[in-house]
This record gives C-alpha cells, sequence and structure tokens, in this order.
C-alpha cells in the first residue's frame, strides 16, 4: 500500500486548547508506519483571543486553508464569552457553515470492562436551528424583548438523518462482523419537541422518517421520542440507545449532557463531518465547567 500523506490543520483556540492540540498532534505522529499514512501539519488561529487581538474569531486565511488546502483538523476549545460582544461570533459555528460541516457525530462509549457498559452515537444537524443567530432585541410596553429564529429545512433535516442512518447500518455490521457485541440491535431515535412546536419540529420529525424510510435502512428499527422524555430515558436507561438524531440544540445539549455518563466531556470526542472529499473536520473539547 503506498504511503498516504495527510494535511491537519491545527487549531488550539483558547485555554485548554493550547494543552490538548500538541498531545493530539504527538499521538497522530506515534501511529504504527504499518497504516501507511504520514500527517503534515499547519498551524492556524482562530478563537476569542484572536478576536481580541484582531478583531475577528475566525480569519479568512484559516478558512482557505482548511478548505482548500487540509484533509482535516483539530480544534482545540474556544472561550465564547456569554454576553454580548460586539462583532464576535463563534468561530467553530462559522466553519461549520463555511465548509458545510453538516453533521456533529459524537461517540458517548464506555471504557472496554466497565460495569453497565453504554455504547451510542449522537448525531447533531449542525447548520440550523436556532444557531444561525437571527437574533433581535427591542422595546416592548414592559421592557426589553429578545426573540430569536428557530430554522429548520427538510433538507438538512433529511440528509443529517440519512447520515444516523448510515452510522446505525455501520454499527450494525461491526457487530455482525465481530464476535463480541458492541451494543444492541439497530436503532435510531429521532428526538423532537413537535408536540409543541409543530411547524419547525414537525418538519424535522417528518423528514427524518422519511429519509429512514429508505429501503437500505429496512433492518434499521425507528423510533421516535420527545426531547425531555429523551432526557429521562437517557439517563436511567443509556443502554437503549444505539444511534440518535436531533435538530441543532438538543443535539448540542444531549451529547454534551450524555458525556456524563461515561465519565468526562474530555472523554468523548467529536466530529464535524460533511459529504466533500477529502475532507474531514475533528473536534476535541476537554472542559466540565
Amino acid at each position: 500500500m503506498a504511503l498516504r500523506t495527510l494535511r491537519i490543520g491545527l487549531i488550539p483556540g483558547d485555554g485548554i486548547g493550547k494543552e490538548i492540540i500538541p498531545a493530539g498532534r504527538r499521538i497522530l505522529e506515534a501511529l504504527p508506519k504499518s497504516l501507511n499514512i504520514k500527517f503534515d501539519f499547519v498551524d492556524l488561529e482562530a478563537g476569542f483571543e484572536v478576536f481580541t487581538q484582531t478583531g475577528t474569531a475566525l480569519p479568512e486565511v484559516t478558512v482557505r486553508i482548511l478548505r482548500d488546502e487540509c484533509h482535516g483538523a483539530l480544534f482545540g476549545a474556544v472561550s465564547s464569552p456569554t454576553h454580548p460582544v460586539k462583532g464576535y461570533s463563534s468561530p467553530i459555528v462559522a466553519l461549520r457553515k463555511s465548509l458545510d460541516l453538516y453533521a456533529n457525530v459524537r461517540p458517548v462509549k464506555t471504557a472496554p470492562g466497565a460495569p453497565n457498559p453504554i455504547d451510542m452515537v449522537i448525531v447533531r444537524e449542525n447548520t440550523e436551528d436556532l444557531y444561525i443567530k437571527e437574533e433581535r432585541t427591542f422595546n416592548g410596553p414592559r421592557g426589553k424583548i429578545a426573540e430569536a429564529v428557530k430554522r429548520i429545512s427538510e433538507q438538512a433535516s433529511f440528509r443529517i438523518a440519512t447520515m444516523a442512518g448510515e452510522i446505525a447500518l455501520h454499527r450494525q455490521n461491526s457487530r455482525i462482523s465481530q464476535t463480541q457485541s458492541i451494543g444492541g440491535s439497530a436503532l435510531v431515535t429521532i428526538t423532537h419537541k413537535s408536540n409543541v412546536l409543530t411547524q419547525t419540529d414537525g418538519l424535522f420529525r417528518q423528514s427524518a422518517n422519511r429519509a429512514l424510510q429508505d429501503p437500505k435502512f429496512a433492518s434499521i428499527k425507528v423510533e421516535e421520542q420527545i426531547v425531555d422524555s429523551m432526557v429521562y430515558k437517557l439517563f436511567r436507561q443509556p443502554q437503549h440507545y444505539d444511534v440518535i438524531v436531533a435538530p441543532n440544540l438538543y443535539g448540542d445539549i444531549l451529547s454534551d449532557g450524555a458525556a456524563a455518563l461515561v465519565g468526562s466531556l474530555g472523554l468523548v470526542p467529536s466530529a464535524n463531518v460533511g459529504n466533500s472529499e477529502p475532507y474531514r473536520y475533528c473536534e476535541k473539547r476537554c472542559s466540565d465547567a
């Protein structure tokens, strides 16, 4: 097999990212030569610290190099403020949009030998919902009012459910090929709140169900769960779940919360991915704050 060279962008970002990205680089460099993979690293900038220095959290040169020259990237962490800062927006959200990394895929799995093993994957739509950041604040008759647009599209919902189905199939095939099961039967759980948000979450629910009706997913069981009962059952019966698919906001909350089931957010990496080849973007975070 010919030696393959992969160019990887390294973006420490803020805080602990400056510690974990060098460690991540050393891990990649230590991979066995039998894999026939060589890594070429390029240092890039993004984050709140960069914003305070330059006025932009995501320099255009970072986006250009990632888009045109890299096969993937490791992103450390971002110290986004909890209060409004004029001109600032999350560089991670911006990267997802710029590179159409429409899926955040997070495996949540206990270490081998742990009692009550957990093995699930949470697939989160990455490009819309409330995270489009179309917000405004205005004065009402009794003080200020803030509102935000929640955008759900048929196209984005369909493709994220399709990816969830493909992941479930892959996991199913892995179980068949292994002598020891890594989980239960193939299952995709569609998470929503369409009992209240009948238009937005209703469209997500309908589109996801339609995607998973594809004949190639015939071996996968599909179920739905309202997000609040989902949280309850996730912590009471985590072994029930295989692949969970959710809109952006719910997926963000569920995937971070599920990390507590296996010990720490620092133990559950996530990958932000799209359909374009050869690009793959990986994000690791380590924070229990």
